[in-house]
């Protein structure tokens, strides 16, 4: 299967449990692969056959600006399923890091994967 990946995009969202995470904006950092048949895009050259990754970029943070939530966990199954809807994306695989939220660790966060990595490459 063919993938279209993003990897080490840092937004700024409110996202938090506490009440003093409501009221600030932290760092996630994202990494996104998403099953796609790229040869279709690739047989004439044409972007309109992919997926858009600086589309999906801005896409991605105002997704988290427009629907804050408190966990990360929630995060990820919204925005996988925003994702895979309005891209019409089969597969994915979703990591959302929290750099700094826990103390000596580097980063934390959560990892999904969703759909089917099956994708036919037809023409």
């Amino acid at each position: 299967m063919d993938k279209v990946f993003i990897k080490g995009l840092s937004i700024q969202t409110t996202i938090g449990f506490f009440q003093w995470e409501k009221e600030i904006k932290q760092t996630l950092v994202i990494d996104l692969a998403m099953g796609w048949n790229t040869a279709n895009a690739a047989l004439n050259d044409e972007l309109a056959k992919t997926l858009d990754y600086a589309d999906i970029s801005v896409a991605i943070e105002r997704f988290a600006n427009d629907n804050p939530v408190d966990l990360i966990e929630t995060l990820a199954e919204r925005l996988a399923s925003y994702l895979m809807t309005q891209y019409q994306i089969p597969w994915l695989k979703l990591f959302i890091g929290k750099p700094g939220a826990v103390h000596n660790a580097q980063t934390v966060g959560v990892e999904i994967e969703r759909g089917t990595q099956a994708v036919e490459i037809s023409s």
